[in-house]
């Protein structure tokens, strides 16, 4: 087998029984490894394990945290062709401790490194998904060390040329950074199995000028090759990290997973709104908008809300999903403040659908009629549920953010503007999207025809597999 590329990311989506995902992130990385084996491509991937599992130990390693050695034992999970290596981990994903996750870090990171090792995988490149296993840089620039027997900063140049990183994330909250201190205490350990001053190690991942540590700036700085995951993405971080220009790689969707209508369209999509509005008591030939995605305020899932009375005037339903991050104070707000007014003033117009999962998003892309997205423009790396909902026929009505911004929506779909959402939503909603749902039904389903094809032609993950394979990955790998 040729040599593989090892995939880290700290959560994936591929199965509702196991708990190793907590939103996007996992779900692009998990339809990226069942693309990887349709392709038959040499990938490896690594992850954690949170909590409980039914699968057995396939070994156990040590990992240094702090003045001591902690084992862990490392799951295999297949998807397809593809091994999944998922270690051992405590707690859950995403914690609000910070000294917990940067354990989980150091557990993903080196720990990852050293269980491929321990298991004979010797890949040609790392591809980081996302920041949170940037430690794995330092696991690499210990093997150059000791097997080239070469300094700290000639392994540093030496071990770059190994690494992808793909930055998923502008907004400053989802950039992970904590003080070097506490970085500095839980890597002393590993430091001194370097030989190196910790202040060296800490170094690697120092904002500028400042006494704070970030996991994105450890990635970027020890990378050879980075891509953003849309070309508006590309464009805002450069503005954000001179230093570190990326290549615009826009993510996609793996068609098999999330095609719920199969080949006839109309039908097929007339069957997924009927199961997801059975529980409703709606009629299934009112108009169905969907939002389900993170509730944070940058998405502004309220948007639509702003005019109840106007919007109590429209023959629509809406349906959202979708939780706040734990510490989210806000996005927890926005969630109170949908549920109290469900309860209080909209009635049956509006449901919410809890416990937001792979399952509920499924059928939330499919059983819709419009999907809507708002968020601020420049804040939205990418967004992939309006490519699963074009898909499967549901109509985009979006900012131009993400993905948006490169996609025409002429003749399959609408362009919402970034000031004034909420009644531009509803103009909308007035002018062009209930009049021709209702009086236009022949010039929907050729809307409903154009979305599919603009998704399975632009936005698939072949054609993202193919894009990684041509910018970012070394040629022995095709």
């Amino acid at each position: 087998m040729k040599r593989p590329i090892a995939y880290f990311c700290a959560e994936y989506a591929f199965d509702k029984n196991v708990s190793t995902y907590a939103g996007g992130l996992g779900v692009l990385a998990g339809d990226y490894l069942k693309e990887a084996s349709d392709q038959n491509l040499p990938v490896v991937a690594v992850g954690l394990m949170y909590g409980d599992t039914r699968l057995s130990p396939v070994l156990e390693i040590d990992v240094p945290i702090q003045d001591q050695d902690i084992r862990v034992k490392v799951y295999k999970h297949m998807v397809g062709v593809i091994p999944v290596y998922l270690l051992s981990c405590s707690g859950k994903l995403y914690t609000t401790d910070k000294e917990t996750r940067l354990k989980q870090e150091i557990i993903l990171g080196i720990g990852g490194l050293r269980a491929l090792e321990a298991l004979g995988i010797h890949p040609i490149a790392y591809h980081l998904n996302e920041g949170h296993s940037a430690f794995l840089a330092l696991e690499l620039i210990r093997h150059e060390m000791q097997e080239h027997k070469i300094g700290f900063e000639e392994a540093i140049i030496i071990a770059r040329k190994r690494i992808i990183f793909t930055n998923h994330t502008l907004v400053a909250a989802g950039r992970e950074v904590c003080s070097n201190d506490l970085v500095a205490l839980m890597l002393a350990g590993y430091a001194q199995e370097l030989g190196v001053p910790v202040a060296e190690v800490v170094k690697l991942g120092l904002v500028q000028e400042s006494s704070t540590f970030s996991m994105t700036m450890l990635s970027l700085r020890m990378s050879e090759k980075i891509n953003a995951v849309s070309k508006l993405h590309a464009k805002k971080a450069a503005e954000i990290w001179t230093d570190h220009p990326m290549i615009a790689v826009t993510n996609g969707i793996h068609l098999k997973t999330w095609d719920q209508v199969g080949e006839n369209l109309i039908s097929g999509h007339q069957r997924q709104k009927q199961k997801l509005i059975k529980d409703f008591g709606w009629d299934p030939k009112t108009l169905v908008l969907g939002w389900a995605r993170r509730f944070v305020e940058y998405k502004r899932p309220l948007a639509i809300l702003e005019n109840l009375d106007r919007l109590q005037t429209l023959p629509v339903k809406i349906i959202f999903s979708g939780e706040p991050h734990e510490s989210d104070v806000k996005g927890h707000e926005m969630l109170d403040t949908l549920l109290n007014l469900i309860k209080t003033k909209i009635g049956d117009q509006v449901v919410y659908i809890p416990n937001y999962n792979l399952e509920i998003a499924k059928h939330m892309v499919s059983g819709c009629d419009v999907w809507l997205n708002t968020p601020i423009v420049g804040f939205e790396a990418c967004g992939t549920s309006g490519m699963k909902a074009a898909l499967n026929g549901t109509l985009p009505c979006s900012t131009r953010d993400g993905w948006v911004d490169e996609a025409e929506l002429y003749g399959l779909g609408w362009i919402l503007e970034n000031e004034n959402l909420g009644q531009n939503i509803l103009d909308i909603l007035e002018r062009d999207i209930v009049p021709m749902y209702y009086h236009r039904p022949d010039q929907w389903q050729s809307h409903m025809k154009n979305a599919r094809d603009m998704a399975i032609n632009q936005f698939s993950t072949t054609r993202m597999l193919s894009e990684y394979l041509d910018k970012l990955y070394p040629v022995s790998v095709k």
